[in-house]
């Protein structure tokens, strides 16, 4: 009996993540860490989420006006 190990990553699939963090920001606006902490957070209050809730890709590119196709390619793991 031939067992196949289901723990192989395969090379072409790519992960993508629907939340936003600081890095990201930066990496976006060419912005600092902090700024990138500071918006989130406006973002976070516009959306009436608690300090602990994630930021998704769709509510940062609503509040920002980026397309999200733009954005995406920024959130690298």
């Amino acid at each position: 009996m031939k067992t196949i190990s289901t723990h192989q990553k395969n090379p072409t699939v790519k992960t993508t993540r629907i939340t936003i963090y600081p890095k990201d920001v930066q990496r976006i606006t060419g912005k600092s860490d902090r700024y990138g902490r500071h918006l989130l957070a406006r973002i976070r209050g516009r959306y009436h989420k608690e300090p602990h809730q994630f930021v998704t890709l769709d509510e940062f590119c609503s509040f920002t006006g980026l397309p999200s196709e733009q954005v995406a390619p920024f959130l690298i793991d």
